[in-house]
């Protein structure tokens, strides 16, 4: 991936700690929104990154390890359904973002954020659309990012039988909308979200 590469040499001689970030789970009727920043060292490449969307889940599992062992930094943060659905789910994958760089260690100098709104951070940052794609260090925290959520809704789907999270992860599948309207609205679903706002109605 050269343009990365070219990225992260101009990052890299400008700041010492630039974060990539990203967060997953905007979409979803339920769970939370999970945000992940990352540091790269740029003298321990990690091959193979990219989109996590463009990936398989044992190759998630397999970069998020190699990511977690060699990365300088990285850090996973959330906002919760009760969050979300106070503050609308843009600020809350804003929020997520924030949490996650700013409980780096080292701290991040810079951040590169993924889409195209900037979270309210003391650091220098840049928003790239499409930026899982084309930045390594945001390709990395989409990884994290993704894992981690996708693990938690399985986990969920052990709590909350019957509504297809672990296959789903949240998404309003026919499965998922069929399950709520059979079984009801739980603590983890989204109440701002239209689906689940005019069952509750």
């Amino acid at each position: 991936m050269g343009d990365q590469l070219g990225l992260f040499d101009i990052e890299d001689a400008v700041y010492r700690f630039t974060a990539g970030v990203d967060e997953v789970g905007r979409g979803p009727l339920a769970g939370p929104v999970v945000a992940a920043a990352v540091i790269l060292d740029p003298e321990k490449p990690i091959k193979g990154l990219k989109d996590s969307k463009k990936l398989s889940h044992s190759q998630r599992i397999r970069l998020a390890e190699a990511i977690k062992n060699n990365a300088v930094a990285w850090s996973i943060a959330r906002c919760s359904v009760a969050e979300i659905d106070r503050i609308n789910i843009l600020q809350a994958s804003l929020l997520a973002m924030k949490r996650a760089i700013e409980t780096l260690q080292p701290p991040a100098e810079y951040a590169f954020i993924d889409g195209n709104k900037l979270p309210a951070l003391s650091i220098p940052a840049e928003a790239i659309v499409k930026g899982d794609s084309k930045i390594a260090s945001i390709s990395a925290a989409s990884i994290l990012a993704k894992l981690e959520r996708d693990q938690e809704m399985v986990r969920l789907d052990r709590v909350y039988p019957g509504y297809g999270l672990a296959a789903h992860k949240g998404y309003p599948t026919a499965q998922h909308l069929e399950a709520l309207r059979s079984l009801g609205v739980t603590s983890i679903h989204r109440r701002s979200y239209k689906p689940v706002k005019e069952l509750l109605e």
